[in-house]
């Protein structure tokens, strides 16, 4: 939606105006409506942006960050020097750029860059919106396919979800239709399988049931169930999909990816190579004694067991010792003289890890060394450059899915030991797969359990609630000086009242900052008590606009230098990956850029961003409680409603209590939390590696 100013005044029209920013000339095609709530609105159909007639609208229309380059302060000095010819100038004589002030050979030859791309652009935006396509995709089209982009979207639009972030297989569909590809072509049913297929994968299922996949699919196409079995024979053929028996279909990737994970961890397990001497008591003593550490008997038993496994796993909940066993058991290994690597999923556990043991950690990403290949980013770490180590030391393993565990194992060479150390009670993996509980649920690999509470400060209750909350009881409130309850029914009361705790209660109480040491966690992204609305509330309270403090808009956010931002992709070139979490330190509207430092990554660094690339950052101020994973706050604030009914379930719950550090807030209801906690049915995620595990293994069940 948008106010336009017209010769007839002010009018409200409602359409596509991704690509429209205030000051800029507009033509609208479409039809006046009257909605029962807004009254009189043009309804938009088709939006083109033209060349305003005026000084002032030229300035506008320039320094609206349509050509990159050219902000307001730009704009101003270009129009004041070429008056009227201004846009002459930078389409057909943009060497003449020299003569204004401020402006040298780079930059000048940059606008013009710029100013034919966008013209090129233009063409693009304008074929798709002739086809009832938003125009927010034009800059991505063109940016992957050049002068090719209209050949490319007229004769296979499907392209488009496979290549193309952002878009995804209903808009390519959309396109198709609008282009006159025919609703029974053989490239709309290959794309609609492959699309429900990664929907499934996007929900943590490895394989669909064939069954599911064609009658699913073609009710959604609105095709016979026939076409879709052809459809699966086809791309059965070109390698995009497997089958297994009758019933279960696989996308590649994930077939590939955990036939392999059962293979190699059954070989490092019953390789039997580099065996070590069995771990003698006064070995076991001396460390104690040396590192002033004191070991209760799981520890103990952790630590025996990890020299006489080729993989282990160890598992527990918040102060069982994990950590000090781990560093314990790192110190022995080294004293024999293995060589130790660790790693993390995300740059904030591989620093909590290094923190912990005393030892450089690395990422999964980093330590598996990614650089660009023919086909895009890859691993330079694998089969033929696999790890120099002898032990590797896997922390955080809830969070690994079942695509990174094969990546990583492929870099593992026979003979090494593995220790994965993780809280299987947590959430599973954001991607595919349930690999932690898969590999413990197997029974073919040595797993230790660690559930003997030793960190609890006096007083506290945040490690003693996690515990309580995750054997179903309901937590203590009553006296914490570290756990508390807020009691409000009304949804919009609840997201007061967290607002209020972030920006004033918990800063008083803790003496901290609500931006860098308070994180808000939500179980959903929608209602009023969700991820995006609660996101928009706290950035008005705590970065509210004002004077000299810059932004930039992208499509419907806007973005202000200090807010707080998290990136949802995997960057390689930037070296910045899903969930890592920064700080907008600079917004340059003359060059449509954004910079985001990243304090908490492992690279630790300012990222620069331009305006079309901002689909990557999200605000987050309030995140996912499955964004959460693998990190720790000093403050958690966690809303808890009867809106987030679908999600409350007793992991979810566990999970976001166990990130913080010294306070949890909880805001709700106690029916609320009470249904969570009572809720402890996992959803059960189609996987099969702990059956291939067992049947690698011989084990009978």
């Amino acid at each position: 939606m948008a106010r336009i100013k017209t010769d007839d005044g002010i009018v409200t029209a409602v359409g596509p105006f991704s690509s429209a920013t205030p000051g800029q000339a507009v033509r609208l095609t479409g039809s006046w409506v009257v909605h029962r709530s807004y009254g009189r609105q043009f309804k938009v159909e088709q939006m083109e942006i033209v060349a305003p007639a005026t000084l002032k609208g030229i300035e506008r229309y320039l320094g609206s960050g349509l050509i990159r380059g050219i902000g307001p302060v730009t704009a101003k000095r270009i129009v004041q020097h070429f008056k009227m010819d201004t846009l002459e100038v930078i389409e057909s004589r943009p060497e003449a750029l020299l003569e204004v002030p401020g402006i040298g050979p780079k930059r000048a030859s940059q606008i013009a860059r710029a100013a034919q791309e966008h013209k090129s652009i233009q063409k693009v935006m304008v074929f798709l919106q002739s086809h009832g396509v938003s125009p927010t995709y034009a800059v991505k089209i063109y940016k992957r396919y050049g002068d090719d982009a209209v050949a490319v979207v007229s004769q296979n639009p499907y392209q488009l979800a496979d290549e193309i972030y952002g878009i995804g297989f209903k808009t390519a569909d959309k396109i198709a239709r609008e282009v006159g590809v025919d609703k029974d072509s053989p490239y709309r049913v290959d794309s609609g399988i492959k699309y429900w297929m990664a929907k499934a994968s996007d929900d943590g299922h490895c394989y669909s049931e064939a069954e599911d996949v064609v009658g699913e699919v073609a009710h959604e196409l609105d095709v016979s169930e026939d076409l879709v079995k052809e459809g699966l024979v086809r791309l059965q053929r070109s390698g995009d999909i497997f089958r297994e028996g009758e019933s279960s279909v696989w996308l590649g990737p994930f077939y590939h990816s955990e036939r392999g994970v059962a293979q190699r961890l059954y070989e490092l397990n019953h390789g039997r190579m580099w065996q070590l001497e069995s771990l003698s008591q006064e070995e076991l003593d001396k460390a104690q004694a040396h590192t002033g550490l004191s070991l209760g008997a799981q520890q103990r038993n952790a630590i025996v067991r990890a020299f006489q496994c080729g993989v282990m796993v160890l598992t527990g909940g918040p102060g069982t010792g994990k950590t000090t066993t781990l560093k314990l058991m790192i110190d022995l290994f080294e004293a024999r003289g293995l060589r130790v690597l660790l790693a993390a999923p995300t740059g904030r556990a591989a620093k909590r890890l290094s923190e912990a043991s005393g030892r450089s950690a690395k990422t999964i990403h980093r330590l598996l060394e990614f650089e660009p290949g023919e086909e895009g980013w890859r691993f330079a770490r694998g089969v033929s450059s696999p790890l120099e180590c002898d032990v590797l030391v896997v922390d955080e393993m809830s969070m690994v899915d079942i695509l990174l565990m094969h990546n990583m194992l492929k870099a593992v060479k026979p003979g090494t030991r593995l220790v994965l150390v993780g809280d299987v009670d947590q959430l599973p993996s954001v991607g595919p797969g349930n690999v932690l509980r898969d590999i413990i649920d197997s029974g073919a690999v040595e797993t230790v359990v660690l559930d003997e509470v030793f960190r609890q400060a006096p007083g506290s209750m945040i490690v003693s609630n996690a515990h309580r909350i995750n054997r179903g009881e309901f937590p203590h409130l009553r006296g914490a000086r570290d756990f508390f309850f807020i009691n409000e029914e009304d949804p919009e009361k609840v997201a007061e009242a967290v607002v209020h705790t972030v920006k004033s209660r918990l800063p008083r109480y803790l003496k901290c900052s609500p931006i860098h040491d308070i994180q808000v966690l939500s179980p959903m992204r929608r209602t009023v008590t969700g991820v995006d609305s609660l996101n928009m509330m706290l950035r008005d309270a705590l970065n509210p606009p004002r004077q000299g403090v810059s932004e930039l808009k992208y499509g419907a956010t806007l973005f202000r230098r200090g807010d707080k931002v998290m990136q949802i992709r995997n960057n390689y070139e930037r070296r910045v990956f899903n969930g890592d979490m920064g700080l907008i330190v600079r917004i340059d509207p003359e060059e449509g850029e954004v910079v985001v430092r990243y304090p908490e990554a492992e690279y630790d660094r300012d990222v620069t961003y331009l305006q079309d690339e901002l689909d990557e950052l999200v605000l987050s101020y309030c995140v996912s409680v499955h964004k959460s994973q693998g990190s720790e706050y000093p403050a958690v604030v966690v809303p808890v409603t009867t809106q987030h009914y679908v999600m409350l379930q007793r992991n979810l719950i566990y999970t976001a209590v166990t990130r913080a550090r010294e306070v949890v807030v909880l805001v709700g209801t106690k029916r609320a939390l009470a249904i969570g906690i009572r809720n402890a049915s996992l959803l059960k995620r189609r996987t099969m590696l702990a059956e291939r595990l067992r049947e690698l293994a011989g084990a009978t069940y």
